[in-house]
């Protein structure tokens, strides 16, 4: 028998709308929630109900949620801040209500958000409490102070009792209360046997990420531009949408690319799951991630990774057994990848990822959601 959380209240910056009679919010976070909210008997949100941008939303699957308003607020100019002291009494209102109410407070970080409500969660000590820290929890990373504010309190045992913090990576030295934790996309009934690629024959990669500067689609770009250059055949194959689509389409006409750089915008689930299948390689050279998905996904079905050296990265690809870690210089990247790729141990490097990422499924995720909320978590990455 399942033992079930009463009252679960969580706390968010994704905002949470009303619209056809359910509760709508941004999709991977509802996927998400749903798990959450199936361990308990009663659930709140207390988060925006309105945001100031247009994001992919869904509805919950969970029927009688409730939820305590709170209005969108940010510090990122002079204006905000004053906004926000403004609002900040009534913020902290609704928090202490809402915390009074649940028997467990989950926290979704990091945040403005999640920022006041880990100062408001120190009022109650005696509350079971979690909280999952979506960014890049390194220790060593330059990250802006809201989000180094909310590390230092959830990491200080003093402050924060009963709480376990759920975080992305294995970082020696933490405090009693991180736990590595991970998230998935692919059910168990989705992994597939490991099969040997042809490495000799033109090279593909898949990119599966925003067109956006922090996800530098375009040095991405230039990696197989450059690989062709240097006599290795390559195409790559890039899935997503965002604000750099034109400029990255200027340059692959520009350059004369279009044979070896295909953009196919946003596509189903589906279609990116057998491009992965098909790929060599999948490669992200992100500037910060938190959980680097399109990453964990690759590995799932054989493509070897190629990656820089962000947030728990190293960690994923186990300090380079079962991936490429270059660094963000395209030569230097480029000399990287090509001394891996003449090692012929390419299908040892595919085998390894495939069999570390199978073991992250959403299965896997749930039954660690479920252990969390009932108190026999034992995290075991």
């Amino acid at each position: 028998m399942n033992l079930k959380t009463k009252r679960l209240l969580v706390i968010s910056l994704a905002p949470t709308i009303l619209k056809d009679g359910k509760f709508w919010s941004y999709a991977p976070y509802v996927n998400e929630m749903d798990l959450w909210f199936k361990y308990a008997e009663q659930q709140r949100i207390l988060a925006p109900f309105s945001y100031p941008e247009n994001v992919l939303i869904k509805p919950f699957s969970t029927e009688n949620i409730g939820r305590y308003y709170i209005p969108f607020f940010a510090f990122n100019s002079f204006f905000n801040i004053l906004k926000a002291l403004i609002i900040l009494p009534f913020v902290i209102f609704q928090m202490i209500r809402a915390m009074l109410w649940a028997d467990h407070i989950h926290l979704r970080c990091p945040a403005n958000v999640s920022l006041i409500a880990s100062f408001v969660q120190i009022l109650f000590p005696w509350k079971q409490k979690t909280t999952k820290y979506a960014g890049n929890w390194d220790p060593r990373s330059d990250q802006p102070l809201g989000y180094r504010m909310q590390k230092a309190i959830l990491r200080n045992t003093t402050l924060t009792k009963n709480m376990k913090v759920l975080v992305y990576g294995e970082w020696p030295g933490e405090t009693s209360n991180i736990y590595p934790f991970i998230t998935a996309t692919y059910r168990d009934s989705e992994r597939v046997p490991f099969q040997s690629k042809d490495y000799s024959k033109e090279l593909v990669f898949v990119f599966a990420g925003m067109l956006v500067p922090g996800k530098r689609p375009l040095l991405t770009i230039k990696f197989i531009e450059h690989l062709n250059k240097n006599g290795i055949a390559a195409k790559l194959e890039m899935f997503g949408d965002g604000v750099l689509k034109q400029e990255l389409q200027d340059y692959i006409i520009k350059q004369n690319l279009s044979q070896y750089i295909k953009l196919h915008g946003n596509q189903d689930k589906a279609v990116v799951r057998q491009a992965l299948l098909d790929a060599h390689f999948n490669i992200l050279l992100s500037k910060s991630e938190g959980w680097p998905k399109a990453v964990a996904e690759g590995m799932f079905y054989g493509c070897i990774p190629i990656a820089t050296s962000v947030s728990c990265v190293n960690w994923m690809l186990g300090y380079g057994s079962r991936g490429i870690i270059v660094e963000p210089e395209l030569n230097a990247a480029i000399d990287s990848f090509i001394k891996v790729y003449n090692a012929n141990e390419l299908d040892s490097l595919a085998l390894n990822a495939l069999n570390w990422s199978q073991q992250y499924t959403f299965d896997r995720l749930e039954n660690n959601i479920e252990t969390v909320l009932n108190g026999t978590f034992k995290s075991k990455v």
